[in-house]
């Protein structure tokens, strides 16, 4: 079996995707940051000393996502033309998604996880000091999509 970042003699290296045409690729993204009811509300309420969690956190995941080939060995650098991030605060939790999109030769997939990770852990960074006993969860890819561009 060949497998695409592997070589004949068993060494890690980065897919060669010279030959592949650009097309429009999509990929949603997900992840749980579990905390206090109490955090979440001051989340919901802006009393966290470190200022408003949520933009920070959608303004790290974006910045996160473009620098995953950076953080990531074998990941390509694409030309990401758009991530958006999106949280849901439920009682105990904030859930988090992403949404990357790119018109290249490779997927976004790396991208939407990077930007869902990064905004957990600037949740966490911001709130840590709050609450001892949160928890990363659940990081996920939901979805992915590819279709010609013409």
């Amino acid at each position: 079996m060949d497998f695409s970042h592997v070589d004949k003699k068993g060494r890690a290296v980065m897919v060669d995707v010279s030959g592949k045409p650009k097309v429009r690729r999509t990929a949603r993204a997900a992840c749980r940051v579990t905390m206090h009811v109490d955090t979440i509300q001051k989340i919901k309420d802006n009393q966290l000393k470190k200022g408003d969690v949520l933009s920070t956190a959608k303004i790290a995941a974006v910045a996160g996502s473009k620098r995953t080939s950076d953080l990531i060995p074998l990941c390509h650098n694409i030309s990401i033309d758009c991530v958006d991030v999106d949280f849901t605060l439920t009682g105990t939790s904030v859930e988090i998604e992403s949404l990357a999109v790119c018109t290249d030769k490779t997927g976004i997939e790396m991208e939407a996880l990077t930007a869902v990770s990064i905004a957990a852990l600037t949740i966490y960074d911001m709130c840590k000091a709050v609450d001892k006993n949160m928890h990363i969860t659940d990081i996920r890819l939901i979805e992915k999509t590819k279709e010609r561009v013409e």
